[in-house]
């Protein structure tokens, strides 16, 4: 099975948004099914078959995620950080300011769904291959 390692030696070689379909190739090579990120901290759970998990540590420091999510406004700052015009962490506090609490990316289905924390999924994105 693959290792939190491996994904974070694939994951280092994206720089922004624009990087994220390469990365996504890279790790369902691995055996990568799908993984969700908590934006509080960035940790990661990965998920694999015959149940195998594993998960990654914190990546900052804690924050803070508003109690309200704001839709338009979050896709607005996720089209620009897919453009690369901002970097993981920068992405990361523009979802925690918009109301996103974690994501989940399903590499079965090729699906990034965003959701608040009242657990209500604000966005479903298809990944591009």
């Amino acid at each position: 099975m693959f290792t939190v390692e491996q994904i974070e030696l694939a994951h280092s070689k994206v720089k922004s948004g624009a990087d994220f379909p390469k990365y996504i190739q890279e790790i369902i090579l691995l055996g990568v099914k799908s993984f969700e990120t908590w934006v509080f901290d960035s940790h990661t759970e990965y998920f694999g078959d015959n149940n195998f998990q594993t998960t990654s540590e914190p990546q900052y420091e804690t924050l803070i995620i508003a109690e309200n999510s704001n839709a338009e406004l979050f896709t607005s700052k996720l089209k620009s950080h897919q453009k690369g015009e901002t970097d993981y962490f920068t992405f990361c506090k523009d979802c925690a300011e918009t109301g996103i609490e974690k994501w989940i990316v399903d590499l079965e289905k090729m699906t990034c769904t965003y959701f608040d924390k009242a657990n209500q999924e604000i966005l479903v994105e298809i990944i591009p291959q």
